[in-house]
């Protein structure tokens, strides 16, 4: 598997090349968020807000109203919490096209309850107008920005940064609204988002080895919810649905395939795999996914409880994890 360092960081600068009126915005988190070489190199087109996300809103709502498209960069879980007023009435009431990159979604970051955005999707799920992006490769992080772009509205893309796997290949690149099919089967369907698809992968060759016929899907947008695959091979599954998320179970994911099912009269069992209504505590992303049954083994004990049957699958059996060290050139962690 190949691992891309800080995909975001050039791919968003020669993107941005004949793009004059995308502008950025950053809330004194300029090179956490993989921006400073942008800020460098597009020196009028950037702005440092400073501590004062509240303020920002306000800022990048008045630039799209002058045609300009903004580009808020800043750890996911300050777009949402303290700014939501203005991301509310400034910006997603009146449909205005800016794009917030929201970097260290979910339990991604070592720095606790303050910073880990584990509840953003289901806030702007039910915030109107509002399109969501859940990057899970390096590819996706390399081509969600023409999809945001295309977008007339606000959009939220959940951003990986740091030491980044490619999953999926450079040839196919994020289409909104159309999940990734990655595996075809007949017994369960599994859907999952973000840095869970990771995981799902690296339990599927012991699954089928032990005679498990699973249709996986990658799901990159959470809003909107409409892609066909899905209500496709959510009908399909044989034993039940699962889906597994950086995210509580509460809205996100999980939730989505919830209401598509019971919209359509599916009658399968549903098995959603996230935060079950509590808080992470600081860590390494490896052992909070591991802590709060985020990972491949929690995934293949859901299957087994689903199947009724244990597959004899341990840690073991399980393909390897890439461990980008926090204190790497990429700090993939670190705050």
């Amino acid at each position: 598997m190949e691992i891309v360092t800080r995909p975001h960081v050039q791919n968003f600068i020669e993107w941005a090349k004949d793009k004059p009126k995308v502008v950025v915005l950053s809330a004194d988190l300029t090179n956490s968020c993989e921006i400073g070489e942008w800020s460098k190199t597009y020196p009028d087109r950037f702005f440092s807000m400073g501590l004062a996300e509240q303020n920002m809103m306000g800022f990048a709502a008045g630039l799209a109203r002058r045609g300009f498209y903004p580009y808020i960069h800043t750890f996911a879980v300050f777009i949402y919490r303290r700014p939501f007023d203005q991301l509310a009435m400034s910006i997603a009431y009146p449909n205005l096209p800016v794009r917030f990159i929201g970097f260290l979604p979910g339990i991604m970051t070592p720095g606790g309850v303050s910073h880990q955005a584990i509840e953003d999707v289901a806030v702007l799920r039910a915030t109107p107008n509002m399109t969501i992006i859940d990057c899970g490769d390096a590819t996706d992080v390399e081509t969600v920005l023409d999809v945001a772009q295309a977008v007339n509205g606000p959009v939220y893309v959940r951003m990986l940064r740091g030491e980044v796997p490619r999953l999926f290949s450079k040839d196919e690149p994020l289409v909104l609204n159309r999940a990734r099919v990655l595996q075809m089967g007949t017994d369960i369907t599994l859907l999952s988002s973000s840095i869970c698809t990771e995981e799902a992968m690296r339990a599927e060759k012991a699954l089928r080895e032990r005679g498990v016929s699973i249709t996986h899907l990658h799901v990159s947008t959470l809003k909107p919810f409409s892609d066909p695959q899905v209500l496709e091979a959510v009908n399909a599954a044989r034993y039940g649905v699962i889906t597994i998320e950086n995210h509580t179970i509460i809205g996100g994911l999980g939730s989505a395939v919830a209401e598509l099912m019971a919209e359509n009269g599916i009658g399968k069992k549903l098995v959603r795999i996230g935060l079950r209504d509590t808080y992470a505590h600081g860590a390494s992303k490896q052992y909070l996914m591991k802590e709060y049954q985020l990972d491949a083994i929690a995934l293949v004990h859901a299957i087994e409880k689903l199947l009724g049957a244990d597959l004899n699958i341990t840690e073991d059996d399980l393909e390897k994890v890439h461990i980008a060290p926090v204190h790497s050139l990429a700090k993939a962690e670190a705050l």
